[in-house]
């Protein structure tokens, strides 16, 4: 994987932070002190936090308004990216080698850039980075546009050949294969694409650790 720049996605792909993300719902219910019915995250999970927050109002009966509940799980993800927050197991010796090799990063993520920068100081690794971009600055998601790659890619001062995008969506990998970047698909569980996700991919990695297994993957 002989490469100049990476740009990362974030969640998923440098944090194990998807569980979160995957129980805000539930979460937000039992932070009311009631149970939420089986269901519910998997109800919740398609939505933006508003509408996912109406959901558990709906379904759950919880008071205040979609807009304070919505501001309630912001809270709650918050706190997580502040305290809990880790690496994926290996990413931390990774991100090491490629900055000791000289290849300059970029983090393109979906998630607000307070909340960004939190979760990458909490996971300890936020001195890996050149910079960070996120959607919402850019203003067009990864399942519509590449903007975000194309414009990290500027920033970066590099070209789509010497350049590898990770992603653990299948989607946003798609997005950055169809726009001529050379792509990482890294292994998380909450992806169910996987096959289609290796064979879309120019590199699979299962994890950071067995990286260093292989001797042509960072050669």
């Amino acid at each position: 994987m002989r490469l100049q720049s990476a740009i990362f996605d974030m969640d998923g792909t440098l944090l194990d932070s998807m569980p979160m993300w995957r129980s805000r719902g539930s979460t937000l219910v039992r932070s009311h002190g009631l149970t939420p019915p089986p269901d519910l995250d998997r109800r919740v999970n398609p939505l933006n936090l508003l509408a996912g927050a109406a959901c558990c109002k709906e379904l759950c009966g919880l008071p205040g308004t979609p807009e304070e509940l919505a501001e309630e799980m912001l809270s709650q993800i918050g706190d997580f990216y502040r305290t809990q927050v880790r690496p994926k197991p290996g990413l931390e010796r990774f991100l090491s080698l490629l900055k000791m090799e000289g290849v300059w990063m970029y983090v393109a993520t979906a998630t607000d850039r307070p909340l960004a920068e939190a979760a990458l100081r909490t996971a300890g690794i936020e001195g890996c980075f050149r910079g960070l971009l996120t959607i919402q600055e850019v203003g067009k998601s990864k399942r519509e546009s590449p903007e975000i790659y194309e414009r990290a890619l500027r920033r970066l001062r590099s070209n789509k050949k010497d350049t590898v995008v990770f992603e653990d969506a299948l989607y946003a990998l798609r997005t950055a294969h169809e726009a001529g970047f050379r792509t990482a698909a890294v292994f998380d569980p909450s992806e169910p694409e996987q096959e289609e996700l290796r064979r879309l991919a120019d590199y699979y990695i299962l994890s950071y650790e067995e990286m260093f297994e292989s001797e042509s993957l960072l050669t």
